[in-house]
């Protein structure tokens, strides 16, 4: 996958803005960078983290109890730091800090517990075409996603529900990279919708159902295609 940012962003679902923020911001450690209003109740918070987005999404109203996705846990890379920092935020998100370089992180990692090992080896590294990092182990740009079995996992992880719920990849060409994702076996969440003229986005699923956003962000890759479907609602990307 030819990528037009070399880091993943991370996006998590709450009700709890305040205590959220004041966690991810003071306890983290990460800068504050925009909100943006997607529509549908929901605002997103923007906070930079080693070159990736962690997008934190308040919903106004109330989330529904689902069970958590396969994304289990996220580890943050940082100078300075003598050893491995195991917190939890206020809706029961488990994050780590680590010094940079650990495990070979450089900027962030995601963990994710899977039903079948093997289906996640063809998804990452056929579906999504990634650099192996291990031996359940991906690299995407300096984002390392690495999986083990866990009869936990979810078959079919819901979209909403508090937690980590998505992850957001940036590409050159939506359309082609999503269709590619589908046709080597890929899930289809959501098919490709140009936002105005911010970005062109899609939405593809991985053996377990989790959600991860393709992006053709015009501020990243110059003008956007002309045609396919259309919207100026940001909520209408959403799957």
């Amino acid at each position: 996958m030819k990528l037009a940012k070399p880091h993943v962003d991370v996006g998590v679902l709450t009700n709890a803005l305040e205590p959220m923020l004041g966690f991810w911001q003071r306890t983290v450690g990460l800068p504050f960078e925009e909100m943006l209003p997607l529509g549908r109740g929901l605002q997103q918070h923007r906070h930079g983290m080693n070159g990736s987005v962690f997008k934190l999404n308040h919903a106004r109203d109330p989330l529904p109890d689902a069970p958590s996705s396969g994304y289990r846990e996220l580890w943050i890379a940082r100078d300075g730091v003598a050893g491995r920092s195991d917190l939890v935020d206020p809706d029961g998100n488990r994050v780590v800090i680590v010094p940079r370089g650990t495990d070979g992180v450089e900027g962030i990692a995601i963990r994710l517990g899977v039903r079948d090992e093997q289906a996640f080896h063809r998804f990452y590294g056929h579906a999504l075409s990634l650099e192996s990092a291990g031996a359940n182990g991906y690299r995407c740009g300096d984002t390392i996603l690495s999986f083990a079995r866990d009869p936990r996992a979810p078959a079919d992880a819901a979209w909403t529900g508090r937690g980590y719920r998505y992850l957001t990849m940036q590409v050159f060409d939506v359309d082609a990279v999503h269709h590619a994702v589908v046709e080597r076996g890929g899930r289809e969440g959501r098919p490709p919708i140009t936002l105005g003229k911010i970005a062109r986005v899609s939405f593809v699923r991985d053996p377990d159902g989790n959600w991860i956003e393709l992006s053709q962000r015009a501020s990243l890759t110059g003008p956007l295609p002309v045609g396919g479907a259309t919207t100026t609602d940001p909520s209408s990307a959403l799957p």
